[in-house]
């Protein structure tokens, strides 16, 4: 059994009861596309805490294209690429080691 989904990365819009949030899809696949999310297992689990404004990875199934599931939240100044995407997430400072005196 293959597993059928489609890996997008948004920004969360809205909160909703049960875990639920409003997502705007920022990858190159679904632009501006809206999806009404819920929060996957692991992230329960784990208590993770989602607001408006965060930027999270989630899942969606190719046979329903207005709900999915959010599996990660990117932690603010994350460097990673995003899948499907071009550019960094974002660009932190880069701080270089000090050198030790010799």
């Amino acid at each position: 059994m293959s597993k059928d989904v489609i890996e997008l990365v948004g920004v969360v819009e809205e909160c909703y009861p049960n875990t639920t949030f409003r997502v705007r899809i920022t990858s190159d696949e679904a632009k501006d596309h809206e999806l009404l999310c819920h929060l996957a297992g692991r992230m329960r689990v784990h208590k993770v805490r989602i607001l408006p404004g965060d930027r999270v990875r989630l899942e969606m199934t190719p046979y329903d294209l207005k709900k999915g599931r959010i599996v990660y939240r990117f932690r603010a100044g994350e460097d990673r690429l995003a899948p499907g995407s071009s550019a960094p997430i974002s660009t932190p400072s880069s701080v270089s080691p000090p050198t030790p005196a010799a």
